[in-house]
C-alpha cells in the first residue's frame, strides 16, 4: 500500500480490505486440492508450533502463519470447486451435461 502513499488523517486505509480479501482471491487463483492441502498443513504447523520456529530460519513465516492457514483453506476449498488435485482433474462433482458424438447436449 505504500506505493500509492500512506493514508492521511481521517482517510480510508485500503490495507484492511486487502488483508481480509487476499486469502480468498489467492484461493481463487491457486485453486488446487493437493497444493492447497500442503499450504493448509504448513499453516497448521506454523500455528501450533509457533514457539519452535522463533529465532530460526523460518521466524518470518511465523508472522504470517494465519495468512498461510487461510490461504491454504481457501485454495483447498476452491480446488474442490474447480475439481483439481495436483493439476489432475478430480471428478468429485459430476457435470450436468452429457457429451455424445462430440456434441454438447443437455
Amino acid at each position: 500500500m505504500d506505493t500509492y502513499g500512506i493514508p492521511s488523517y481521517r482517510e480510508a486505509n485500503p490495507a484492511v480490505l486487502s488483508i481480509v480479501t487476499f486469502p480468498f482471491l489467492f484461493g481463487m487463483m491457486f485453486g488446487d486440492v493437493g497444493h492447497g492441502s500442503l499450504l493448509l498443513l504448513a499453516g497448521i504447523v506454523f500455528c501450533l508450533g509457533a514457539d519452535a520456529f522463533r529465532g530460526g530460519v523460518l521466524e518470518y513465516a511465523v508472522y504470517g502463519r494465519y495468512l498461510f492457514l487461510l490461504m491454504g483453506f481457501f485454495a483447498t476449498y476452491c480446488g474442490f470447486v474447480y475439481n483439481e488435485f495436483f493439476a489432475v482433474p478430480l471428478n468429485v462433482f459430476h457435470s450436468c451435461y452429457r457429451i455424445e458424438d462430440g456434441k454438447d447436449r443437455w
